[in-house]
């Protein structure tokens, strides 16, 4: 072919009917539509995309309205993101000492939770950096304090100053369930404390919106964003009455944020969270300059997990990638070990440079949107600005954030999709690698802190139901930890015997399975030799003399012979608990509970239901002993 007649060769059209086709030649008989799956913002996630589903509204360009792209026409490009890693610390020196060392190690902004004994040391710990770095602090009931101790320290008009020192008085009741003020009553005192730092600090930002609340509780994407939106339109409301004007507002807002496991979601609700924020600002009667919004984000802690504590570190940039995909201004990345309270400096290490590898070897800060033009994030970003939008309108229609706090419509809410998470682990539906699936029975795990306390200073005016802080694995967390203590009390582990029925390519598939499936309540398995005949079995009970015991075979060798064991073995050991590997049909499965099955193990098992009432009945054993 001469090189003119390449140059003019044209590839056939394709429709989405060919791909459909061509994929359904693989699917054997199934339909496209089959591989379609529910997300919990009930939102259908189909397996193909294509420019049909571009929405013609959507800007084209970085910079742009509607900012889904970004609020900078280079995006990460020019202006990359912070790298703003929260700093542990015991005391004011060696804050001061990690701030040092961490600014010199790539870190990009000033990160810390600020303590009372830490405001009355700004200047020793802040000398020579708070002018030099952007803040990246919640400083949550802290802030007063900590804003007029750096007006101190600043001394006079600073421009230099930047980045923000927020707190977010929707998010401080959410969270603890209670203010020391009625919530209206406080943005008085706000009003007049963004005010002053505004005459002396003008570009550091002192109103946050935080969803990270809704987040670490269970919530969705669309429920993160509603949320977000109307926070922010009740700090809009409340600041104007309070005499501030809707420009200068809406310049000191930073709207925070987690991002979760969801990585396509993640990346959409980021994007998402940039359109919503210039409807709202628009709604006010702001224009498109004001609307753009600084996203301060980090990764979840509701997806971490105190056993194979290390896949927290895979969990953290898979989160870190797709917070910097979705356009944050500012990021900090959990360590691994963010379950415990104590510091490791390993850890801390580890988090820090996952965001310089995405910066250094990934290049994400040489394009302007990484994720531009992928029609599958595009459609997802739409589809969860509405219904984030018409969450929002709801909860306008029920009188605001405030009043869906003080009534429990959204902790509800809230809790009804943490429910379905919950339900989805114990199925094991959805993996949590480690815990639920391929969990390690010589895990050492880490130490996790106590439960999510409130500070009691004996004041509160205002009082509701808090959201429920909780981390998505400690159910199983919970049955590990039982296990253990049988171990401590009987001086044995947990153990379930695996009755092996037939040759090793009969049992090996199904005993493999029960393993894993009992292995995340750190139940042990103990596995027999080869057994042919029920006069096999029998000393192999005689010898271990467990509490439980589950058959495993192959299913010709169920139907030929395996009832009549069971039967058998019920007959001799009445007390014994007897399970089988896999799921008879279901007539058959009243024959196997007549004949002494107590329990089916298979993939559609409870497994947390199940693992629970095993180690019940090994408790329930121990104080009968």
């Amino acid at each position: 072919m001469m090189i003119n007649e390449m140059k003019n060769k044209r590839f056939s059209g394709v429709t989405m009917e060919d791909w459909q086709r061509k994929a359904e030649q693989s699917l054997k008989g199934k339909t496209v539509d089959s591989l379609a799956t529910n997300t919990y913002e009930s939102i259908i996630l189909k397996p193909l995309y294509s420019g049909e589903n571009r929405n013609g509204s959507q800007s084209q360009y970085p910079g742009q309205p509607d900012f889904r792209r970004g609020i900078n026409p280079l995006g990460m490009a020019a202006n990359g993101w912070h790298i703003a890693q929260k700093i542990t610390y015991t005391d004011q020196q060696d804050l001061r000492n990690k701030l040092e060392d961490s600014l010199k190690k790539g870190q990009t902004a000033v990160s810390f939770d600020v303590s009372k004994h830490v405001d009355k040391s700004l200047p020793f710990i802040l000398d020579g950096i708070y002018d030099r770095y952007p803040f990246c602090i919640n400083a949550k009931d802290g802030q007063s304090h900590f804003l007029n101790e750096l007006l101190n320290l600043s001394g006079s008009r600073n421009e230099n100053v930047t980045g923000y020192v927020g707190m977010d008085p929707v998010a401080r009741l959410a969270e603890t369930g209670k203010l020391p003020i009625k919530l209206e009553s406080a943005y008085k005192n706000w009003a007049e404390l963004i005010e002053k730092t505004d005459q002396m600090l003008p570009n550091l930002k002192t109103v946050l919106i935080d969803t990270i609340p809704v987040h670490n509780s269970g919530g969705n994407a669309v429920q993160e964003l509603a949320v977000a939106l109307a926070t922010g339109s009740y700090h809009i409301q409340q600041l104007l009455e309070n005499g501030i004007n809707l420009e200068k507002i809406l310049e000191k807002i930073v709207i925070k944020m987690a991002v979760g496991a969801n990585f396509f979601m993640e990346v959409a609700k980021l994007r998402a969270a940039r359109l919503l924020w210039l409807k709202v600002a628009e709604a006010f009667g702001a224009g498109p300059e004001s609307g753009r919004a600084i996203i301060a984000a980090e990764t979840s802690t509701f997806t971490k997990t105190v056993y194979d504590p290390y896949v927290n570190i895979l969990r953290s940039g898979n989160e870190a990638f797709a917070a910097v995909l979705g356009g944050v201004q500012y990021l900090h990345v959990n360590p691994y070990n963010d379950p415990e309270d104590s510091p490791n400096s390993l850890a801390e290490r580890i988090a820090r440079n996952t965001q310089l590898l995405l910066k250094e070897e990934s290049y994400l800060n040489k394009v302007a949107d990484p994720a531009g033009g992928s029609w599958y994030i595009e459609h997802l970003t739409d589809e969860l600005a509405q219904k984030a939008w018409e969450m929002f309108l709801e909860i306008d229609e029920k009188n605001g954030i405030a009043a869906v706090l003080r009534s429990g419509w959204l902790q509800e809410k809230v809790a009804d999709v943490n429910r379905k998470r919950q339900e989805d682990i114990f199925m094991r539906k959805q993996s949590i690698i480690g815990t639920n699936v391929y969990a390690n029975l010589q895990d050492v795990p880490l130490r996790p802190k106590a439960g999510f306390s409130i500070h009691d200073d004996g004041r509160a005016a205002e009082m509701i139901t808090p959201l429920k802080k909780s981390r998505l694995a400690e159910p199983y967390e919970a049955l590990r930890k039982r296990a253990g203590k049988i171990e401590a009390a009987q001086g044995a582990k947990a153990l379930v015997g695996l009755i092996c029925l037939g040759v090793l390519k009969e049992y090996k598939g199904r005993a493999d399975f029960v393993a894993g499936f009992l292995a995340p309540a750190g139940v042990h398995s103990h596995r027999s030799t080869p057994i042919d005949s029920i006069d096999d079995v029998y000393p192999f009970i005689e010898e271990t003399a467990f509490s439980h015991y589950c058959l495993c075979g192959s299913n010709e060798r169920y139907s030929s012979e395996v009832i009549e064991t069971a039967r058998l073995l019920k007959g001799r050991y009445p007390k014994l608990k007897l399970y089988l590997a896999g799921l008879p049909e279901g007539t058959e499965r009243e024959e196997w509970r007549r004949a002494g099955i107590d329990e089916f193990i298979h993939m559609r098992s409870n497994c947390y239901a199940t693992l629970s009432a095993m180690l019940t009945e090994m408790e329930a054993n121990d104080n009968e002993g």
